[in-house]
């Protein structure tokens, strides 16, 4: 009965711990109590017992159990699936639709309080495509590190800000005279999906549909929201939609980040002042499938780097860096500036449109580790978020692809009166 009490215990120890390490704030300290509860209740049996006369036996059982019910209970969460609904699609095969527009904001999204599903996606993802990236046993010490970040933060404002950027596109829509197009929010890790606005767009008797991809860059993350629409049935009910395509072209956008550091320039010299860019990343494995995504955020940086240059900045003291996967870090340039003289530096989450977990906690966590000296002035100025001109780039890839969706339509007719 000793024997039994002690792995039951052990294997209960492994798989509290997964959900300690892995459950929402408001229930990790249940998980925590559990923890010890079960681990001294086992540590009783141990030395309380006949066991302990054979405590080789003993340690390697409770090992044994320990690792079955942390591994059984890790892959339980780790195969959770992401079960957000779809609305039902009423709209009917060949409506025509009530003539207007339908304009899907469709960004990449994350929940404002701790949630995992969005990297045990990812985790699933990085599998799927044979990348190593954290090893399944450490994964649940990963989503507590996740969750550690949301705690530190708050919240992360993510969804928030994007509602903000997708109400600023529409009135300007709205003060430029155009009462009709309607506009749809979606995320990919987040509600409601790509899929599930697109229907509700269909259902509200929308013409057309234009997806709004408020990216960087062309990446596995644009190719699952159109896996996800591409999905539905659009081409049974006659609905044209096209794709503004990412951001990282866009001249307008180029020029906000300019802008937003002239606003915070105080009185230091252009010349003494760093400029530093910090780029997502992805796994080098990855550039081999999605080559666009890497080549796109870097060409984005370095036009941004012109601007600064043709602006009177110094080439030297304008740099980047990454968050992940890639090299530099922006300790290391933050590092280089100061030894060129730099008096302040400025830097950005340049690949990340709104405040996320990545712009409020992990950039500004890599560049807290430079060694600079103490009290010098480095200014964060984060995402995109809602400047003017992120809005104005948005509509202008909006306004783009309307352009080429107008003629398409006024080609068709003329097509048909000629073969007549």
């Amino acid at each position: 009965m000793e024997w039994l009490v002690l792995l039951l215990t052990a294997f209960l120890f492994g798989w509290s711990s997964v959900n300690f390490l892995t459950i929402h704030p408001l229930k990790m300290n249940i998980h925590l109590s559990l923890i010890w509860i079960f681990f001294f209740f086992g540590l009783a049996v141990f030395f309380l017992s006949a066991i302990l006369n054979r405590a080789w036996l003993g340690l390697f059982g409770w090992g044994t159990f320990f690792l079955l019910g942390y591994t059984l209970q890790a892959r339980n969460v780790l195969s959770r699936q992401d079960t957000r609904p779809l609305p039902q699609l009423t709209r009917r095969k060949e409506d025509p639709g009530d003539g207007h527009t339908a304009v899907i904001y469709f960004t990449h999204g994350e929940p404002e309080l701790y949630d995992p599903i969005g990297w045990i996606n990812q985790f699933r993802e990085f599998d799927e495509c044979g990348i190593s990236f954290v090893p399944f046993l450490a994964r649940p010490f990963f989503l507590y590190q996740l969750r550690k970040k949301y705690l530190q933060v708050g919240m992360s404002h993510h969804r928030e800000m994007h509602q903000r950027m997708q109400q600023s596109l529409e009135n300007e829509f709205r003060q430029q005279g155009d009462s009709t197009t309607r506009f749809y929010l979606s995320f990919l890790d987040d509600n409601p999906r790509p899929d599930a606005a697109v229907i509700q767009a269909l259902n509200d008797g929308a013409s057309r549909l234009i997806v709004a991809e408020v990216f960087v860059s062309i990446s596995n993350h644009t190719l699952e929201g159109k896996q996800l629409i591409g999905e539905l049935p659009l081409d049974e009910i006659g609905i044209p939609i096209l794709y503004t395509g990412p951001l990282w072209d866009s001249s307008t956008l180029h020029r906000m980040f300019v802008q937003r550091a002239q606003a915070n320039l105080g009185d230091t010299d252009q010349a003494k002042v760093g400029i530093l860019l910090v780029g997502h990343g992805q796994p080098d494995e990855w550039d081999k499938e999605f080559a666009t995504c890497t080549e796109q955020e870097l060409q984005f940086r370095a036009s941004i780097i012109e601007l600064f240059v043709q602006d009177g900045y110094l080439r030297e003291n304008a740099g980047l860096a990454w968050m992940e996967f890639k090299y530099p870090k922006p300790a290391e340039i933050l590092e280089r500036f100061v030894r060129n003289g730099v008096e302040r530096v400025i830097y950005y989450s340049a690949a990340i449109s709104a405040d996320s977990i990545h712009s409020q906690y992990d950039i500004p966590h890599l560049v807290s580790k430079s060694r600079l000296p103490k009290g010098f002035p480095i200014i964060n100025l984060g995402a995109w978020n809602d400047d003017p001109l992120v809005i104005q780039a948005i509509k202008e890839k909006i306004d783009a692809v309307r352009v080429a969706m107008i003629q398409s339509e006024s080609v068709i007719p003329s097509s048909l009166e000629t073969q007549k």
